[in-house]
């Protein structure tokens, strides 16, 4: 008896094992929007439909693949133009309307790898890239000390993020918490102080540069 319990369990362990999907692709995320992500509800409610109408999401592949194609090293960042705040507060989405978009490509991709980082871009974030308006190849920087908050997002003269931790002086109210989400799912997500959020790029039809607003976040993704 305690043979074929000892053979059951054994089995059901190589069965959750190799029911596990293992990771196509994994690296760094880092995001950053016009409006407090770490607030008060009062503050959040207050720039409601007023600010937040604009993101930028970046990812850096450390290892893997999508569409069988190697991406090790490369990134890519999707820009959003949306009629209404964007997000998600944990409760209710928010009515952001039409949003426009565009995908920033690292310019040392080989076609194949364009391509497939286009398309982990589409798949990865749907919700806000059913209006793609241009892709871009640019030059490509994105790094991220967890330990400290610090990411650093660069594509050239096109868009710029810059943070660092969250500091004691920086609550206002007090009652300041995580009110939205990240925009994409990913893994150990840290709220952060953006230093410099910016984007020049002519294709949008919208530049923007705000410095000095609690709106990033840091954080791996695994698909």
């Amino acid at each position: 008896m305690k043979m074929i319990k000892s053979l059951v369990a054994t089995g059901l362990l190589a069965l959750l094992t190799t029911s596990l999907p293992a990771a196509q692709i994994t690296g760094e995320y880092l995001e950053a929007r016009t409006c407090n992500v770490f607030t008060g509800p009062c503050f959040a409610n207050a720039e409601m439909s007023l600010t937040g109408k604009e993101a930028l999401m970046a990812w850096k592949v450390d290892k893997g693949q999508w569409n069988d194609v190697k991406l090790d090293g490369l990134g890519a960042a999707l820009v959003l133009h949306a009629q209404g705040t964007l997000g998600y507060d944990g409760v209710f989405p928010m009515q952001a309307g039409d949003i426009k978009s565009i995908i920033m490509v690292d310019r040392r991709a080989t076609p194949e790898q364009h391509a497939a980082l286009v398309s982990f871009v589409t798949n990865t974030a749907k919700d806000y890239t059913k209006n793609v308006v241009k892709v871009e190849k640019v030059p490509f920087e994105l790094k991220n000390n967890h330990l400290d908050n610090v990411g650093v997002f660069k594509a050239g003269d096109f868009a710029e993020i810059t943070t660092r931790k969250l500091k004691d002086n920086d609550c206002v109210c007090t009652n300041e918490v995580v009110y939205y989400q990240p925009l994409t799912k990913i893994d150990n997500a840290t709220a952060a102080y953006s230093t410099k959020l910016s984007f020049q790029g002519p294709s949008l039809g919208t530049k923007f540069v705000n410095r000095g607003i609690r709106s990033s976040f840091l954080g791996t993704f695994r698909r």
